[in-house]
């Protein structure tokens, strides 16, 4: 009798949370709630390609090549492509309107504007990395974050960064090809 209670005691917790993880495992994307159809944004990415060059004492950042994506509230998409030994490369395109919502959704939903910091610095220890620069401009709020890849860094970047990275750079690939 003392078993048959326990089982039913320990097996409610498990049903009620099943219950309440079987929607998020179903549909892992973010509710386009969390939208509003009078939110403003603007979202400007920038991808840097980096070696260090030694001269001598010092130590010098170059840029191998730079990708910019620049995002307005309409769904407009700018594209630039830059490399040290040719000159700019731009493509353009107009996203869907879902897609701006989907992205609008993303920056509110993991909380983005509200990270404590701005920058994450890379290991001067690496000689060359990719380091993003994301900069989100909602509702006239403006935030600027810059992190290294996470082989290039021994500090954590955390998972939302790396959602709204992931996000961006499928954006990215789809307007280069």
């Amino acid at each position: 009798m003392v078993k048959l209670i326990l089982i039913i005691g320990a097996a409610i917790p498990i049903i009620l949370a099943a219950l309440i993880a079987a929607p998020m495992i179903m549909n892992p994307q973010v509710p386009f709630s969390a939208a509003n159809a009078d939110d403003k944004i603007s979202i400007e990415l920038i991808k840097y390609d980096l070696k260090k060059v030694s001269f001598g004492l010092t130590d010098k950042l170059v840029p191998q090549k730079s990708e910019v994506l620049t995002i307005s509230d309409d769904g407009s998409l700018k594209y630039t492509l830059s490399t040290p030994d040719s000159s700019p490369v731009e493509k353009s395109l107009v996203l869907d309107k879902s897609q701006v919502t989907k992205l609008t959704a993303l920056i509110k939903e993991t909380g983005y504007m509200q990270l404590p910091f701005d920058s994450i610095p890379a290991d001067e220890s690496v000689s060359q990395y990719t380091k993003f620069s994301l900069k989100v401009t909602l509702n006239g709020k403006t935030k600027q974050v810059q992190w290294p890849e996470q082989n290039a860094t021994s500090s954590f970047i955390p998972p939302l960064v790396s959602n709204v990275e992931s996000e961006l750079e499928g954006l990215l690939n789809q307007t280069k090809n």
